[in-house]
């Protein structure tokens, strides 16, 4: 399936360059209409996007909490009708395409009903909380025939699609290892409050906060293998702690996800994954995305506040067994674009030429698939095998 998006001519700058900078034509025809379900933070994002494009029209938006969703409207211009629940606003609107930006655990509910009420969906990440819903979103993906796509917006960058192509080029060989993780010194996610580290909004933590798009980079560069089994581990120890919360000790009896998770995954094809994700610890990274492969290895920098960037050039290299030479090489580090725009542009088009998302369900859910096994296996303390339908 390809997910990636096509580069005219191939030159990945010139052609992210001008896109970016690029505005939209006139459009004539029948407009897009489009919801928000959730007004966050990062609803705001989708919005502003939305805004960008004049084949679209944002006609409702949607929050439980009262007030919340008419406020939302008012502070980013809508003049759209606005609704207490997911179910009032899918129920009295004809939709084309909604945006779950909802909690991590009622995206899979909100998704579903979308989906099996006829509406394409856009839904953030995490893609859910368990495997469980994530199974029974990518079912009624399925089979209502309409498109679900997840929020991983590093796709779009032109970095994350040249690690893909180096890696599926054959150029490292077999790959048999791979180190990846990253995370932030002090990033625990409580600037609007406790959404993020209550277990009862978010689920899970870190591993599905960040973690998520870490996993996303190495294995769609590996083109999705399935995971196997995993060993997982999770640490709450910094959110746990009053004194991380300046102004807000009270924060640490509502933290109940992880604030770090690591995990030991074995993929289809002999593949070792050594996953670690850190929303605070004791030192600026956990190391770099590292491939280890039969005939080179390849080097993808670590980033200071893991979002799913490549902030410098990656590097190959290779080590003559026999003399003990290094050789190394840089590859050409692209501009990044505005890859939140790319993310929802490329969900219209594909709504509307009706051609492949940039990160179906059938991908994402082996990465769910992971961050659940990781849960698990924390949980009981041992490695837990993973089992998925065929889709």
């Amino acid at each position: 399936m390809a997910n990636d998006l096509a580069v005219p001519g191939g030159d990945k700058q010139s052609f992210f360059s001008k896109l970016f900078k690029k505005k939209e034509k006139p459009f004539t025809g029948e407009k897009m209409k489009v919801g928000i379900i959730g007004c966050g933070w990062i609803a705001g994002s989708h919005v502003t996007e939305y805004k960008k494009m004049n084949d679209v029209e944002i006609v409702a938006v949607a929050d439980l909490v009262e007030g919340k969703a008419e406020k939302f409207a008012r502070k980013y211009g809508l003049k759209c009708r606005t609704y207490r629940s997911h179910k009032e606003l899918i129920d009295n609107e004809k939709l084309d395409i909604v945006s779950v930006c909802t909690y991590n655990k009622t995206h899979a509910e909100c998704t579903i009903y979308a989906l099996n009420n006829g509406v394409n969906v856009m839904c953030e990440k995490p893609m859910c909380v368990t495997i469980e819903e994530a199974i029974a979103m990518t079912k009624a993906a399925k089979e209502s025939g309409k498109k679900l796509s997840i929020g991983f917006q590093p796709r779009m960058d032109p970095n994350f699609q040249e690690l893909k192509k180096v890696v599926q080029s054959g150029e490292l060989g077999k790959v048999y290892y791979v180190q990846t993780g990253g995370g932030r010194t002090n990033g625990i996610p409580t600037p609007f409050g406790t959404s993020f580290i209550d277990s009862e909004t978010a689920g899970i933590g870190a591993v599905g906060d960040i973690g998520c798009y870490s996993l996303d980079l190495v294995m769609n560069a590996l083109g999705y293998p399935k995971p196997l089994t995993v060993s997982g581990y999770l640490n709450d120890s910094f959110g746990k702690d009053p004194k991380t919360y300046i102004g807000h000790p009270e924060y640490a009896d509502k933290f109940g996800v992880d604030d770090f998770a690591a995990g030991f995954i074995r993929l289809e094809g002999g593949i070792c994954l050594d996953f670690r994700i850190a929303w605070a610890m004791n030192l600026n990274t956990p190391g770099d995305t590292l491939f280890f492969g039969t005939k080179k290895a390849l080097r993808v920098p670590s980033t200071p506040c893991w979002n799913g960037s490549i902030p410098k050039a990656m590097e190959l290299s290779r080590v003559n067994q026999t003399t003990g030479l290094i050789t190394k090489k840089k590859i050409k580090k692209f501009a990044s674009p505005n890859v939140f725009y790319l993310k929802i542009r490329g969900f219209v088009d594909a709504v509307r030429n009706n051609t492949d998302v940039s990160a179906p369900p059938e991908q994402i859910i082996y990465n769910q698939a992971i961050i659940d096994g990781i849960v698990r296996s924390a949980k009981l303390g041992k490695e837990v095998e993973i089992e998925l339908p065929e889709f």
